[in-house]
């Protein structure tokens, strides 16, 4: 399987669909179906059952995923592309914009 170009932890923008535009840190990534959640976007109504985790259920709001296409790394708050490229015979990510290296 390729390398994703995304990780958790990143800060991402949306570049299509609903929430378009918008912000986001990534909260987890789904390398099979290509999504990730991003904290406060797409977000969704769930309702829930009473379970052990929420003793009491009910209408919970949450992120849904969303494909990793539609999201656009930010470095120093520009939304820039990422390559790869070997540094020290280690393989790092850099933003193809200004060429520095994503620690």
């Amino acid at each position: 399987m390729a390398t994703l170009k995304i990780k958790k932890g990143d800060t991402v923008r949306v570049i299509a669909g609903r929430d378009k535009d918008k912000e986001g840190k990534v909260l987890s990534i789904n390398a099979g179906k290509g999504t990730v959640i991003v904290e406060g976007i797409n977000m969704i109504t769930k309702h829930e059952k009473p379970s052990a985790a929420n003793q009491n259920g009910g209408i919970v709001n949450r992120e849904a995923p969303i494909s990793i296409s539609n999201v656009m790394y930010l470095h120093k708050g520009q939304p820039t592309r990422v390559g790869f490229r070997f540094e020290n015979d280690k393989k790092v990510r850099f933003a193809k914009k200004t060429g520095e290296t994503i620690g």
